[in-house]
Order: structure tokens, then sequence, then C-alpha cells
């Protein structure tokens, strides 16, 4: 049996970086080992919670039962043919890590998400996006463990319902899969996406030619000139999802708020920018106590070191009611809160 430890503290597995501690904590390094606990749990009556690289998560209080931290790990080519190659990655592997193995070997696809937290099993259930990519569009499959059976079952992108941050791992089936391996299709003929954001205005400032590394790195120093490294700063990115509106709502907001930032989401409808919104609010660069809205990104909260899950929440509940007094628009936390 894998080992368990009791009393643990969380602090060193979530980006956040809050003290809460859990009961009962054990890491699985296989499709197996995963298997033997969550038996474990399920034979003890444990109440059992799934936790990755922790970067996508706030815990509002101390967990009891048996945390299972997924460390399954391997990276291995799984079919291929003259434009595409099938990559089959471990859940526990940090995704920054597997997108700069994709760089160095030149398969193309997953740039654009250089620098998001956390590992590749959370990535299909956030269906995770940045500077005009998702996840969804690199997706084969998975492979995941089904919790109430102790089953493997395969998920071909059909089956994974994805939509904007969503996936059928985060409605219908939340709390039912541990995923085990995702299988990536990468592009061995890039084709740049570099459309969205300043990726062009940094590549025009750096003096590059354009190729994986290059647009990598565009996004990387983007990124890092915006957001705070969880490593000194607690938090978890993005803490909200950009809004979506139909058209008549979108009309009504413009002819209020001519200046408002928005993007095409499909049919009649309209993509917001959260952070636009919550700047115009008043909240951006706001501390409240051991806890604020950071001074370059209005969309992610932040952890000054001391503050507790319940204030983080608080916080962002706050900010939520005043987007929703101002503009009458209704943001959706995009961390899980446990």
């Amino acid at each position: 049996m894998t080992k368990i430890r009791t009393g643990v503290s969380l602090k060193p597995f979530h980006t956040f970086g809050t003290s809460v501690s859990a009961e009962m904590l054990a890491e699985a390094a296989s499709a197996a080992e995963a298997q033997e606990i969550i038996a474990y749990s399920q034979t003890s009556n444990l109440p059992l919670t799934i936790l990755g690289g922790g970067s996508n998560v706030l815990f509002s209080h101390d967990l009891d039962g048996l945390v299972l931290l997924n460390r399954i790990k391997g990276i291995g080519e799984a079919d291929r043919d003259d434009t595409t190659i099938k990559v089959r990655v471990g859940a526990g592997e940090n995704w920054h890590q597997f997108v700069e193995y994709c760089i160095r070997n030149n398969w193309g696809g997953v740039e654009n998400l250089a620098l998001i937290p956390g590992n590749v099993g959370a990535s299909p259930m956030q269906n995770i996006g940045a500077y005009g990519v998702e996840l969804e569009s690199v997706f084969d499959s998975l492979e995941a463990l089904h919790i109430p059976t102790g089953e493997m079952h395969s998920f071909s992108k059909s089956d994974c319902s994805f939509g904007y941050r969503e996936s059928v791992f985060k409605g219908k089936f939340r709390g039912q899969y541990l995923i085990t391996h995702v299988t990536f299709a990468l592009q061995l003929q890039p084709n740049f996406n570099t459309t969205y954001g300043a990726i062009e205005l940094e590549l025009e400032s750096m003096g590059v030619e354009k190729s994986i590394r290059s647009v990598a790195d565009a996004v990387i120093r983007i990124r890092q000139s915006k957001l705070p490294d969880p490593k000194v700063l607690g938090n978890a990115g993005s803490f909200f999802k950009n809004p979506v509106v139909n058209g008549l709502q979108f009309l009504n907001l413009v002819s209020e708020f001519p200046d408002i930032p928005t993007y095409p989401a499909g049919t009649d409808q309209k993509k917001l920018a959260a952070g636009w919104l919550i700047e115009q609010c008043g909240w951006k660069g706001k501390r409240i106590g051991a806890c604020g809205v950071h001074e370059k990104q209005a969309l992610v909260l932040v952890n000054y070191g001391g503050a507790t899950g319940e204030e983080i929440y608080a916080l962002s509940q706050h900010i939520m009611d005043d987007v929703a007094d101002k503009f009458g628009v209704y943001l959706e936390r995009e961390v899980n809160i446990i």
C-alpha cells in the first residue's frame, strides 16, 4: 500500500499558499497506485480530494479525509503521420515543462500556452487557453480512472464536451474521474497563431524570426510582465472567467460604456474582458488585509502573506457584486473552491 501521511500541510501543494492541512495525504505515481489509494478511501469511508499542481484551487478550510496527489509522469510518442505527432503524457507532468519539451522537439500547437501554471491532467478539465489558443485545438484523447468503480475509461474530444474553460469533468462528471494520461495531436509543420494580444509586437521588439521557440518566448515575456510568480506572491492566475453576453446585452453595454473591450464568442454573443470590468470598479491594485487584486492584472487575486481562503473568497465576492451593480454582468470564478 502506498504510504499515507497524516496531518500534512497543503501549503507547498497549491499556488495560493494559504495555511491549510489535510487529515491524510498520499501520492500516486501510477494508475495502479491511484486505484489502490481510491479503493482504500472507499473501504475506509474517507472523503477523497484529488489534487494535481494546485494552481487553480482555493482552499477555504482544512480537509478531512484523504488527499490524493496525482504524480503520474511520462511523455511518449503514441503515433505519427506526415503532418501530426500524437504524444501521450502523464497527468502529473508539469504543463510548462511539457510545453518546453514540445518546443525542443519542434512540435507545434502548444507554444501559445507556455508558462500556464499547473499539471497536464488539469489542462482538459479546464480546457485551458491563452493568446488565441485553447487546449481542445491540440487535444486527441485522455484516459481516466472512474472513481466509483475503479475502472479505466477513455475519452475522445467529443466525449469531453469542451467549452470556454469548461469540460464534462467540471459538469456532468465533476468529481467522478481522476485523469491519468492525456494524448495531444501536435503539428510537425507548425502553423503560428500570433494575431491575439501583443504577440506580434513582442516578436518585433525581440527582433527575431517567427518560430515555435520565439512565439513561446514572446508569450512568456508578456505573461511575466503582467502576472505575479506564485513562488513570490501567492495566486492562482486568472480568478474569474471572461463573461459572455448576448447581442442585446452587448448593445446596451456599448451604449452606456463605449470603450468596453469585446471579442467574438459565437453567434449573437460577445466575450467581455473581466479584468477591464473589475478595473473600472476600482479594484485593480486594491488591498484588503493580507489579500488583494494584483496591481498589473485585475483578474488576479493575490495572497500577500497570511491570508486565509475565506478572506480571498470574500474579496472575490465583493468584486463580483460590484461588477454586477455597475454593469449588470455576473462574473464566474474560474478557480475551484474547496
